[in-house]
């Protein structure tokens, strides 16, 4: 971290205002080069910037932050100029002119943040959920985990670990001394009491990693029932193509919405029917596999057809999560059955109690009442599993040495999700999707 960076932090593009960011011992230099003098730190101050030729580039808002009072903890300077792309191409131009300066890799300026301690590895991948948040849901998870709510939680688990892990050893290494009595009886009390909590952790359903890609609903029915109009009408636009000749989707569509604040990706599919066209039972075969992928099934079937459920599975009522009568106004009779969901997509009779019904499965889902921390990665979700299965190993270790390793793994897996340790090989895994400037 020799090298002075710098990159366009704000969104590239024609804007009002743009964010160029300078970060490491040469940031103080960039600043006094381009404005003159340093202002005070962590003060606001509105300078003319100027080149080596000493021409103006603009007039911008100077920031300068000494480290280790910075996001990087290294010296930082920050450029708020018009933006204007021959304005930011000018000030970069000029930037990258220093000694041991260039330009940021993506991620760089958070990864920077890692390495010098200011953030654990959940909160680095917090910053750029942050940065991917489309819906209210996402954004406050996002931030509570930039908090540090989910690496408190895991480090505690670890510290306790680690503490149970001293105790083992200490019976191990100091038989002979006047220790405390059943030591590792202590270290497995507080083994167990763990391995409940990772279990009630893991099994959550997936609500974490739910909000933070979408609650998958999957539109399934049998031919010409509605379900690319009720796909178009729930994403407010024709997303898919509507036609009375049967088989007209044969491939998987989805959209993506916002449900109450909760990411939904719809899925519309092929229609349920046995045929002899091979592209349309490669859509069948496809519409059966993302029905078995999504987190929840909407049923759509035909109310004014004789048989509603032809050509569908016998159990597919049951693995429904909601049964859609679409056609009502076409029906000639209210089909039997109590608590019926009738709508009708043309005229847009039973939408509002559709929308309800639609809200009430996805609230479900995503369990947005309970704000304590989730898994929102599959990393996280390995590595946690990796430790629950070393902990029930030292349970049934045959001796105190095996004990003691089985647990010595378990606080690494953990350590490993906040960057306790085995750092560097996890840092390209967890920058590879960041955005430069970021």
């Amino acid at each position: 971290m020799t090298d002075t960076i710098y990159a366009l932090s704000s969104a590239p593009g024609r804007a009002g205002v743009a964010v160029v960011r300078v970060s490491g011992p040469g940031a103080m230099g960039a600043v006094v080069r381009l404005a003159g003098t340093a202002p005070e730190p962590r003060k606001a101050v509105v300078r003319e910037l100027l080149d080596d030729a000493r021409k103006p580039i603009d007039q911008a808002m100077v920031l300068w932050m000494p480290g280790p009072h910075s996001f990087t903890g290294e010296d930082v300077a920050e450029f708020q100029v018009h933006g204007g792309r021959a304005t930011i191409d000018a000030l970069l131009k000029e930037i990258g002119k220093a000694e041991d300066t260039r330009p940021a890799e993506p991620g760089e300026f958070t990864r920077r943040a890692v390495e010098n301690g200011k953030l654990d590895l959940t909160q680095a991948e917090a910053v750029m959920d942050l940065v991917d948040a489309d819906t209210e849901a996402q954004r406050r998870q996002a931030l509570r985990q930039y908090g540090g709510a989910l690496g408190r939680l895991y480090d505690g688990w670890r510290d306790r670990l680690v503490k149970a892990l001293a105790w083992a050893e200490a019976e191990i290494d100091f038989a002979d001394e006047d220790l405390p009595g059943e030591l590792i009886e202590r270290s497995q009390l507080e083994v167990i009491d763990i391995i409940g909590q990772i279990s009630l952790h893991v099994n959550d359903g997936r609500r974490g990693e739910v909000i933070r890609e979408g609650v998958k609903l999957a539109v399934i029915g049998p031919p010409n029932a509605g379900k690319s109009s009720l796909i178009n009408a729930l994403a407010k636009r024709d997303v898919a193509i509507v036609h009375e000749t049967a088989g007209t989707t044969r491939d998987v569509i989805e959209v993506v919405l916002d449900i109450d604040g909760v990411p939904v990706v719809v899925i519309d599919t092929a229609g349920l029917r046995e045929t002899g066209d091979p592209v349309e039972q490669e859509g069948v075969r496809r519409a059966l596999a993302r029905a078995e992928e999504a987190d929840a099934i909407l049923l759509l079937v035909d109310s004014s057809a004789e048989n509603p459920f032809a050509g569908l599975a016998d159990d597919a009522r049951d693995k429904a999560a909601l049964v859609i009568w679409n056609k009502c106004d076409l029906a000639g009779e209210r089909p039997a059955g109590e608590d019926l969901l009738l709508v009708s997509l043309k005229s847009g009779q039973g939408w509002d109690m559709l929308m309800l019904a639609v809200s009430k499965i996805v609230a479900a889902k995503a369990d947005r009442a309970n704000e304590a921390p989730v898994i929102t990665r599959a990393r996280h979700r390995h590595a946690l599993e990796e430790a629950a299965a070393a902990l029930r190993r030292s349970l049934a270790a045959p001796g105190p040495e095996l004990f003691a390793e089985d647990v010595r793994l378990a606080v690494r897996a953990i350590g490993r999700i906040t960057g306790r340790v085995d750092v560097e090989e996890l840092l390209d895994v967890v920058f590879r999707d960041f955005c430069i400037g970021k």
